[in-house]
């Protein structure tokens, strides 16, 4: 088993979470070749916001015309113009039927080679960004991107390169470089903001103090994003009466920070009562009363608190409790703290200050998502595992993050563990600072952990809903390796195939992937379900089909020899011939593939030809997959009993028996 080298992401952009409020994170031994780049997919509602809330910099529209006339465009701006917002509106704006929206990434040495031909599908837009990157990565990727730019063109694909701020370009690079700034008015891309976010025009365009002096200084698009969300959630949860500038006083005040005035309110709630409340109410901020009062009676069992020993009429009720720390249940009876994001202040104050609680709260969170309170909704499940994971993450804990999901999601864990330990890892993997970490520890599992049955449908969950979406080729790779290695199911190889489906690149990488290999039997088991002949030869979205390539001819020849040689090579009572895999190759290369028909019966003769001492049992197999495929067309093929006589013709040729039929795949045409 040989292992994959492998090629870590520098300067990854995912999903961040700056401070406090709700988080919702929607959900094989063969050597990765390191010179592969690897990609990221763009979420399409990502790149619809962003073309909502984006206010054109200076020279947008220079920026639009270069790419439109020459397929790529290299921009450049000061840190804090919106130069990576803009690239992906750019692309936005380019959106086709065919092809996709793919980001390049630089591995971890910021090298990043551009010259291979197959890493551009036709109408592809590629976004690479390099606005982070050191003069070491920018030299390299200035001298592969000619060769970037002639398969773009060649492709009718487009491409936007985000270049570090004053970098050097060469001169003919020069027409493609398009230097933007940041909007004329900062003004503008707040209300465009608080627009997108549903706060009414007669509220944010009145004048504001508070809004005025966070302008007043020079602040980056981010920063002004980051401001309207927070001005957004304060508007969410705000009283009854409180208009555009408390909610504007709300966001100022939750972007200084609120840590002190946590310490003092904790020293004077001594109670273990009161503090299982505050830290219940942090964790399930947003929560139904109901689910957060029992939440607080959870974590004092879970720590071993002695239980209430007041007559249960005499105690404090509910409305009283909350009062004492300084949260609320409104109307619709949820409980939220009256500061913005007094929460998150909360969270950091107990992890940080009381560290043997830590291990009691990964319990405690267990059982909360196995109560069965009906309004302890998916969001509300979701959204507590998020919050403890921030706090793993927030000081550094990702391995005790990992063996706490790998935990959850053990032999016996029930589906809301099973989706707890999901979330935990979802949350990992889009860190900006562990992602990569995480990404690491999924590929250990998933090559070499002897992995449980729940764990293993965890980890195929993670990567088909998860990690596909940011990192597919990461995402093959792992599920590849778990597909080899499940037994008794198919919940990886449903996957891997799902992967593969929607992407021509994907299934040509693992087709090379699998014939590159060792061919084991487990590879043999996946190579029917990736190799449907009427998907290698579809044209429908470019002229080019997949059998068109030689890389994938070749890799095709190579897992048909594998699999005929080892079907072969067994016992007579132990042959299992891929029946069902070949009839469907012939009733394509009869009915289905056109002209490609040729190629495929080509492959397959080629195939059984390097099959060695097996090669005219090979044949014969062919053959008769041929004659039977003949009576199971229904009601009989107009061109079976003719693709039939032209394989025997082809299989005599290989074997130097007569003349045969000429070759397609080598330039040939049937007569």
């Amino acid at each position: 088993m040989s292992t994959e080298h492998t090629t870590w992401v520098g300067g990854a952009q995912s999903v961040t979470h700056t401070g406090g409020g709700d988080i919702h994170v929607s959900l094989a031994t063969v050597a990765h070749d390191p010179r592969k780049p690897i990609f990221r997919r763009l979420p399409e509602d990502q790149l619809r916001w962003l073309r909502r809330v984006l206010v054109a910099p200076v020279n947008l529209g220079r920026a639009r015309t270069t790419l439109a006339e020459t397929g790529t465009v290299v921009l450049d701006g000061p840190p804090g113009s919106g130069r990576t917002a803009t690239a992906r509106v750019l692309l936005r704006e380019h959106h086709r039927r065919v092809g996709a929206f793919r980001e390049l990434l630089p591995d971890d040495q910021g090298e990043l080679l551009l010259s291979d031909p197959s890493l551009v599908d036709p109408g592809d837009r590629l976004l690479l960004d390099l606005s982070g990157a050191e003069a070491g990565p920018w030299l390299t990727t200035r001298r592969d991107l000619p060769a970037l730019r002639r398969t773009v063109h060649e492709r009718r694909a487009n491409l936007v390169v985000v270049m570090p701020h004053d970098g050097v370009l060469e001169p003919d690079l020069q027409q493609y470089r398009v230097e933007i700034a940041p909007p004329v008015s900062p003004l503008e891309v707040l209300r465009r903001h608080l627009r997108a976010h549903g706060v009414p025009d007669e509220q944010f365009l009145r004048d504001d103090v508070t809004v005025d002096e966070f302008l007043g200084g020079r602040r980056p698009m981010r920063e002004i994003a980051d401001f309207a969300d927070l001005v957004r959630r304060a508007r969410e949860s705000a009283g009854p009466g409180e208009e555009f500038s408390a909610w504007c006083a709300a966001a100022k005040r939750a972007r200084t920070g609120r840590r002190a005035e946590v310490a003092d309110q904790v020293v004077g709630l001594p109670d273990a009562p009161q503090r299982a409340l505050l830290i219940a109410i942090a964790m399930l901020h947003g929560a139904h009363a109901d689910v957060v009062h029992r939440a607080a009676a959870l974590l004092l069992s879970t720590v071993g608190s002695p239980e209430e020993e007041t007559p249960l009429l005499q105690q404090k009720d509910l409305a009283q409790r909350l009062s004492e720390v300084a949260a609320r249940s409104g109307p619709d009876c949820r409980v939220r703290f009256s500061e913005l994001d007094y929460d998150s202040a909360v969270r950091a104050h107990f992890w940080d200050h009381m560290p043997d609680l830590r291990p009691h709260l990964g319990t405690w969170v267990a059982r909360v998502v196995e109560s069965d309170d009906p309004h302890l909704v998916p969001d509300v499940r979701d959204g507590l595992v998020a919050r403890l994971a921030g706090e793993y993450l927030r000081t550094g804990r990702a391995d005790a993050l990992a063996t706490l999901a790998e935990t959850w999601g053990a032999r016996g864990a029930g589906t809301a563990r099973s989706e707890a330990a999901v979330q935990a890892l979802a949350c990992g993997l889009a860190d900006p600072v562990h992602g990569r970490e995480f990404r690491e520890r999924v590929y250990q599992w998933c090559a070499y952990r002897r992995l449980t049955g729940s764990f293993a449908r965890v980890l195929v969950q993670v990567c088909a809903d998860v990690l596909a979406l940011t990192h597919p080729d990461h995402t093959l790779i792992r599920l590849h390796h778990l597909a080899r290695r499940e037994r008794g199911t198919a919940h990886a190889l449903r996957a891997l195939c799902d992967l593969v489906a929607g992407s021509r690149r994907l299934r040509r990488r693992l087709l090379d992937r699998l014939a590159r290999g060792d061919l084991s039997p487990a590879d043999l088991d996946i190579f029917p379900h990736i190799s449907d002949p009427a998907l290698l030869t579809d044209c429908s979205v470019t002229t080019r089909a997949l059998i068109d390539e030689e890389g994938v001819r070749r890799a095709l020849v190579a897992c048909w020899s594998a699999t005929l040689t080892d079907a072969l090579s067994r016992p007579e009572r132990e042959r299992v011939v891929p029946r069902t895999a070949l009839q469907r190759w012939l009733h394509w290369a009869a009915e289905g593939a056109g002209d490609r028909g040729e190629v495929l019966l080509d492959l397959l003769v080629d195939a059984a030809d390097r099959c060695g001492e097996h090669r005219g049992a090979a044949f014969a197999v062919l053959y008769a997959s041929a004659r039977r495929a003949e009576c199971a067309v229904p009601n009989g093929g107009a061109h079976t009993t003719d693709t039939t006589d032209l394989l025997l013709q082809k299989i005599g040729a290989a074997q130097g028996l007569g003349p045969g039929a000429p070759s397609a795949s080598a330039g040939g045409r049937r007569s």
